[in-house]
């Protein structure tokens, strides 16, 4: 993948990462929001017994897609945080919006700042943040805006640099999209592929709880992104997630993120550390992104194929249309045939495809029967 814009400067500090093994990347780990101090230092403490976090984090103010949800705690929780800081020796974290967040987070002694999706995406309000922080020490992060749009992310990006902060780096945290997906976000990880091309130095952490929208699929988007040679993972960590005030669903026990992140694999980038990587590995991982979109695809495919099973039982229609199904094979095949693609393959692959969907339509049409 290659970025054809312009290439950017930015003078990057590294930012502290004291957990016992150097080679670990950068681990941020915390509940979505704050919701009370026993909640805060009880996930703490918790998380302190893996041994393996970099920040505590939690969000203080939430910004929601709309009113009426949980917005945040607000600032009574930033003391909160203090306490986890001292009772736990963690350095903490959370979410800015505005200049007054900015303030009010560096009064407290928050260690690192991060500027979420909403805020990224709007010019006006990134510039807010960076005139507040001017003068500061702390650490910020930019997560990638809602849409996929390298040039605005690195519009936010360096505008956080002008305003002198040097420990910076970028949150991928996917791209929303009105496609069905198994994923909340988007990976879509061409975007920050690109962005790592124009500022090769820039640190970028994936944040899979918001990729994935649940639980299930945190490990494999955890593992793809540190074989994607990110430099650190954003994790949700609740230590009673069922009970969350906010995103349930993606949020961790301590349990369960000490076994994740026990369980996942650190790879050299290559053979060679100080070599570039070769021709062939950047054409594997364009193989790996293709794969990671089919998939995705074929698991929507199959979701319209159960719709239809449910359509054709409500509506007394037989499993197989043979008229319907040859015309699609012909198309397919001619269609294929076009790209370069061989007959003998296109055909095992669709009927394939064919029979795992008439697998589907039968068990939701047969489901009565059985029970």
């Amino acid at each position: 993948m290659t970025y054809t814009g312009t290439k950017i400067s930015i003078d990057i500090e590294r930012i502290p990462n004291e957990l016992e093994n150097a080679d670990w990347p950068l681990l941020i780990a915390g509940p979505c929001s704050a919701e009370s101090e026993e909640q805060l230092v009880d996930t703490a403490v918790k998380l302190k017994n893996t041994k393996r976090v970099s920040f505590f984090r939690a969000g203080i103010w939430k910004p929601r897609t709309r009113p009426n949800s949980f917005e945040g705690i607000g600032v009574k929780g930033l003391p909160w945080m203090q306490t986890v800081k001292k009772e736990t020796g963690f350095r903490i974290a959370t979410e800015v919006a505005n200049a007054e967040h900015v303030e009010l987070a560096l009064k407290y002694g928050v260690d690192l700042l991060w500027v979420g999706a909403r805020t990224s995406a709007n010019p006006f309000s990134v510039q807010e943040i960076a005139d507040a922080l001017k003068g500061s020490d702390v650490a910020v992060l930019v997560k990638n805006p809602v849409n996929p749009d390298v040039e605005l992310w690195i519009g936010a990006l360096e505008r956080i640099s002008k305003a002198g902060i040097k420990k910076l780096g970028a949150i991928h945290r996917g791209f929303s999209s009105y496609e069905k997906s198994v994923f909340r976000n988007l990976p879509m990880w061409n975007i920050p592929i690109e962005l790592k091309a124009a500022c090769p130095d820039l640190p970028i952490v994936c944040d899979p709880s918001h990729i994935c929208g649940n639980t299930e699929l945190i490990p494999f988007i955890a593992q793809k992104s540190l074989d994607m040679e990110v430099n650190g993972l954003m994790i949700e960590v609740h230590n009673n997630p069922g009970c969350a005030w906010s995103d349930a669903k993606q949020q961790l026990t301590p349990d369960q993120y000490g076994d994740l992140i026990y369980g996942l694999l650190l790879r050299s980038t290559s053979p060679m550390q100080n070599q570039a990587p070769t021709a062939l590995s950047k054409m594997r991982e364009e193989i790996d992104l293709l794969d990671d979109e089919i998939i995705q695809k074929l698991s929507l495919r199959m979701k319209i194929s159960e719709k239809i099973g449910q359509y054709k039982k409500e509506n007394n229609v037989t499993i197989l249309q043979m008229d319907r199904w040859s015309s699609i094979v012909g198309n397919r095949l001619n269609m294929g045939k076009a790209m370069g693609l061989s007959e003998d393959f296109l055909k095992k692959y669709l009927d394939l495809i064919h029979q795992e969907s008439i697998n589907i339509q039968s068990d939701v049409m047969n489901k009565r029967i059985r029970n």
